[in-house]
């Protein structure tokens, strides 16, 4: 297997306007989905397409309500460097699974507060 670092690789840019940056989140949201199988198969992942198209929509949601415009174009070039670094198969398997993490162990949920970790010995 031939690599070509360059494969997906795009501009950085910075939105004009609140349309112009929907309009490229909803290019992003759209490219996550369609890749959701070959995401699955590249990296063998125990769980239906469903389920990854079901994550890839909660870390949209997560930052649906951000107001600043640069914000969102910081947040679109994170998720382009993410969907270039997946589908180049940079990642290994355990930086795939985080994503999925907290609804597979619920021990692997961050304590609520300091004092909850550090009586449960957690760093």
């Amino acid at each position: 297997m031939v690599i070509n670092p360059t494969y997906l690789a795009t501009r950085t840019r910075s939105s004009r306007s609140f349309d112009d940056a929907r309009k490229r989140v909803i290019k992003t949201y759209r490219e996550w989905l369609r890749a959701a199988p070959e995401v699955q198969s590249m990296y063998s992942l125990n769980m239906p397409v469903s389920a990854i198209r079901t994550k890839i929509r909660q870390e949209f949601e997560r930052h649906r309500y951000v107001s600043q415009l640069k914000t969102v174009d910081v947040l679109l070039f994170n998720s382009h460097q993410e969907y270039q670094e997946t589908l180049n198969f940079w990642k290994q398997l355990t930086h795939v699974l985080k994503y999925f993490r907290t609804e597979e162990d619920p021990k692997a949920a961050l304590p609520k507060t300091f004092i909850q970790g550090f009586l449960e010995g957690r760093n």
